[in-house]
């Protein structure tokens, strides 16, 4: 079956990297204090290629045990701040900003989007993160998380308020009359009213209607609730599968529920993470894997307090023998790989499709690349530009995704491989446009405009 359309790409930007020791590799992007211009050059790259959008996450919270597990979390700049300067120094992509619904006003959010997407030229997202852990509840004066249900509702009391105070203006609202002195037509200025269990707000909003009507609003959708939260709210629903069947299974899931609550399942997206390493040759994106594999620090290479899945006890108890005494960097025998577990013959065959190693061949595997394997689990893939891009066309044939928010190892040469190899490979092959043909991210991401829903029916929120 041939599928129509284009493949959706955006980047995940991790300033220090999606590789938990990314930031050592040579020439990487390392320093916080630098990340203005790495995000300017990343943005200005990945514009060049054509990316629909730009993923900035976030997280509230810091602790010093990140610099071992996600440097990228230890400091970084605010999503919305960021999409705000990145927006003045491009001019078609995409900037996508994530807000967790716990600890965010509906006002406050719709009224920064709203001036963001205004700013922008129409090309502002919104991710709304429903997670939450204490350290990053303390810091709003918590002392305890709410339950995934009440969060997931409140969620959705947040996206419906948002979007309603979105809203608030009628796009013709304002009629600028300088003749007759009339500015404004005050049929088309709408008070909001909304009260939920969670959210409240009178409004309306002090922001005209976005140039997108409602910016694209993207959930994780984890759990069986965040799920049905996507399914009922999101324009795009964030999923990491962790096989392509797995994938296309859930891909036709979540399509068939969408369209079970009235929703057109083209008007629903679903993209997938993916951390591809790319090279000009295979055996150049070996080689920057293997470099990345001696950066992360192991137990025996370091007096440092490590994750639990970086000593050798807990390889020991994946691969099903004892392994304390092995050197890393030792090649694995033939007879020991035969002796190991069915999850260790997994792990051994995840370190054979990221770097072509095999026990007993010309480039055995080491000790080492098998813990790193067990210890990094990140949607991996390894290879020639090709290669990478073989990955993403039989997922997105299969109607496993819709796209994918492309992860990289560290900012510099790995991200540039990726935007100047893959994606003009995928144009060749007819997956991905060449240049930009449309303006506003709605429209990239192949999005209907939205009606104002104080023109429709009265609104009524299925969280109430």
């Amino acid at each position: 079956m041939t599928r129509t359309g284009h493949i959706i790409l955006g980047a995940t930007v991790r300033a220090l990297g999606a590789w938990p020791s990314g930031w050592r590799y040579p020439g990487a992007h390392h320093d916080p204090r630098d990340d203005p211009a790495a995000l300017r050059s990343a943005a200005i790259a990945a514009e060049a290629a054509g990316l629909d959008f730009l993923f900035f996450g976030d997280w509230l919270a810091t602790a010093e045990e990140y610099e071992l597990t996600d440097p990228y979390l230890l400091a970084r700049i605010e999503p919305l701040a960021a999409i705000n300067y990145l927006a003045a120094v491009t001019g078609r992509i995409g900037l996508v900003a994530t807000i967790n619904s716990s600890h965010s006003e509906p006002y406050a959010v719709a009224r920064a989007t709203a001036s963001a997407d205004i700013l922008s030229g129409g090309r502002v997202g919104l991710n709304v993160a429903t997670g939450a852990e204490i350290r990053s509840a303390r810091n709003f004066g918590w002392e305890q998380v709410h339950s995934d249900s009440d969060r997931l509702a409140s969620g959705g009391e947040l996206i419906d308020l948002v979007r309603r105070l979105w809203d608030s203006w009628e796009d013709d609202a304002f009629v600028g009359d300088a003749e007759s002195g009339v500015l404004i037509d005050p049929r088309k200025l709408h008070p909001t009213d909304f009260v939920g269990h969670h959210r409240a707000s009178t409004g309306p909003l002090n922001v005209i209607r976005p140039p997108q009507g409602h910016l694209p609003v993207a959930v994780a959708g984890g759990s069986t609730n965040a799920r049905r939260l996507a399914v009922l709210e999101a324009d795009i629903m964030l999923t990491a599968p962790r096989t392509l069947a797995e994938a296309v299974a859930s891909y036709a899931t979540a399509k068939a529920e969408a369209a079970a609550v009235g929703r057109d399942p083209s008007q629903f997206i679903l993209l997938a993470p993916v951390l591809p390493i790319v090279g000009a040759t295979r055996e150049e994106a070996w080689g920057v894997y293997d470099t990345l594999v001696a950066l992360v620090p192991l137990e025996g290479d370091t007096d440092r307090t490590l994750p639990a899945n970086r000593t050798l006890r807990s390889l020991s108890s994946v691969l099903g023998i004892p392994v304390r005494e092995v050197l890393l960097d030792e090649e694995v025998p033939v007879r020991t790989a035969a002796r190991f577990s069915e999850l260790g013959r997994n792990i051994l065959q995840a370190v054979r499709e990221r770097s072509g190693r095999a026990p007993g061949s010309a480039r055995g595997v080491t000790f080492r690349h098998l813990a790193v394997a067990h210890a990094v689990q990140a949607p991996i893939i390894v290879g020639s530009y090709e290669d990478v891009a073989d990955h993403l066309e039989a997922w997105f044939t299969r109607e496993a995704v819709d796209g994918f928010t492309v992860l990289s190892a560290f900012l510099g040469e790995q991200f540039e491989a990726f935007t100047t190899l893959v994606v003009p490979e995928l144009a060749r092959r007819g997956l991905f446009r060449s240049s930009y043909e449309s303006r506003t991210l709605r429209e990239h991401l192949g999005l209907g405009a939205p009606s104002n829903i104080h023109s429709t029916l009265p609104f009524i929120t299925a969280y109430q």
